[in-house]
């Protein structure tokens, strides 16, 4: 651990985000071991963040109808930015990457027929002694055939030049979906696992959670306990 603490800082209590809570699920036993450690250290260095991308994305969305030659125009303004350094300039392009892979499959996505609304970061949900961070990008809402209020949550995942598995995209929807209906229950809107999705910027699929999800986080929580 010495190497770990050399480069990472150890924090108060372990904190995992949604979409590494997903990655965790689908892992292997070694991967798992991997997520666990970032899970109780926070690396000292910066991180290049697609925060650029997805804000620009979610915009996109919000906004609509999606404009294939307008992303491509954001991207290539995103990474002609001007940069004070080589980091800057890494996350420009890395920023600029995403969108104009978003803007090639962006004909093909089918997005949920429902009310797109800003996205919200959460207060962390403590679930088995973890902190567990739930920052979608979007908020969805629709009206069900009964006349009752249904709620959901859009997530973006990105990875350059890969695919995202399905079995995590499932697990990241099905983990909104449980956080929704057993942590911050809304009286008269009820979450929708039709509208609880995880996006794949990189080929255009979009993930619902799975139909048979009937689990209270149940799965989840117990790979956390």
């Amino acid at each position: 651990m010495d190497e770990q603490t050399k480069t990472h800082v150890e924090v108060a209590e372990p904190e995992i985000s949604v979409r590494y809570l997903a990655d965790f699920m689908a892992a292997s036993e070694r991967r798992r071991r991997s997520i666990v450690e970032g899970c109780k250290y926070r690396p000292i260095a910066r991180l290049v963040q697609h925060k650029e991308a997805t804000i620009t994305i979610s915009g996109a969305i919000q906004k609509g109808p999606l404009d294939a030659q307008a992303l491509k125009e954001k991207a290539k303004f995103i990474r002609n930015k001007l940069a004070d350094d080589d980091f800057e300039a890494l996350t420009n392009e890395v920023n600029a990457d995403y969108v104009e892979k978003f803007s090639e499959v962006v004909a093909t996505i089918k997005l949920p027929d429902a009310d797109v609304l800003p996205g919200k970061t959460f207060a962390p949900f403590k679930i088995n002694g973890v902190k567990v961070r739930f920052s979608p990008n979007l908020l969805l809402r629709r009206i069900d055939k009964t006349n009752k209020q249904r709620r959901g949550a859009f997530m973006l995942r990105y990875a350059k030049g890969k695919a995202l598995a399905p079995a995590v995209g499932g697990f990241q929807s099905a983990a909104a979906f449980g956080l929704l209906r057993d942590y911050d229950p809304e009286e008269g809107a009820d979450p929708d696992k039709s509208i609880c999705v995880t996006l794949d910027a990189f080929t255009g699929e979009l993930y619902p959670a799975p139909g048979s999800y009937e689990g209270s986080l149940s799965d989840h929580r117990g790979a956390m306990a």
